[in-house]
């Protein structure tokens, strides 16, 4: 598939966006970082790095000095440069669960005594007394949401889905207008509720739908957020549709479906 194509547009995928440049970007994060395994706290510090590599989410590096470096058992590595750890807590053992480099240069030159974590690998993690979920809050990131008397209507093949005259429009960097929509003005009976739940560090945990239209089920096509994080509390309740794969007519025009990471669930 072309990144443009009639009727859609490319959005910036969020490592596309989250860089500042090409490469690696680092800077020092005023936030204090705590993660944890097992109950027990593994790194904490008000000294961390942000850290923008090439095709990777943000990641925070830890200095090795606010690392509980007993738990810590380096690997061997098929690399000059890398370095490898697993992690001990208790009778519970990660491999992998961290990474660094030996003898960082040019760009990677901060990262020297500095090691990062693998998010997934880790049970919780938390930024100042805040839990966060699926990687560290992109302070390039804004997420906007507002009230809108736009009149919106959601179709597949024909069929509306849902119509409103009073959605709550989210702005999200990087990513398309998502519309939240009243659940009085959503066709309820065409959606049914999945066990699908995903986590966002800017707005929550959230639950999913699949639309049955005709004879053909849609997978997880509509989502929302039962109780979003305090910064975005319009959306509690609502229901957005993906755009990606949904008709959406906004005061009567048919807009454009965006081309993004969504587009091949």
């Amino acid at each position: 598939m072309n990144d443009t194509m009639a009727g859609q547009v490319k959005v910036p995928t969020t490592a596309d966006r989250a860089r500042l440049k090409e490469g690696v970007h680092i800077e020092l994060s005023p936030r204090r970082v705590r993660t944890y395994l097992g109950g027990e706290l593994i790194a904490d510090s008000e000294h961390v790095l942000l850290v923008y590599e090439s095709r990777r989410p943000p990641a925070y590096w830890f200095p090795i000095a606010d690392v509980r470096m007993e738990n810590m058992q380096q690997k061997d590595s098929d690399s000059a440069d890398a370095l490898r750890w697993r992690l001990v807590v208790g009778d519970r053992a990660v491999d992998n669960v961290a990474r660094g480099y030996k003898n960082p240069s040019g760009e990677r030159a901060a990262l020297q005594d500095h090691l990062t974590f693998y998010w997934d690998q880790m049970d919780s993690w938390f930024e100042e007394d805040d839990e966060v979920f699926v990687h560290p809050r992109d302070p390039y990131t804004r997420v906007d949401t507002v009230h809108s008397s736009r009149h919106i209507r959601v179709e597949i093949d024909g069929e509306v889905l849902a119509e409103s005259n009073r959605p709550v429009l989210l702005f999200e960097t990087g990513l398309p207008t998502r519309y939240y929509i009243p659940k009085h003005d959503v066709r309820m009976e065409l959606l049914e509720p999945t066990a699908s739940v995903t986590r966002c560090p800017y707005k929550g945990v959230a639950r999913y739908w699949s639309a049955r239209i005709g004879g053909t089920t849609i997978p997880d096509l509509v989502w929302g957020y039962p109780a979003p994080i305090p910064e975005c509390p319009k959306i509690e309740n609502l229901l957005s549709f993906y755009n990606e794969h949904v008709d959406v007519f906004v005061d009567g025009v048919l807009q454009d479906r965006p081309v993004t990471p969504f587009t091949r669930r």
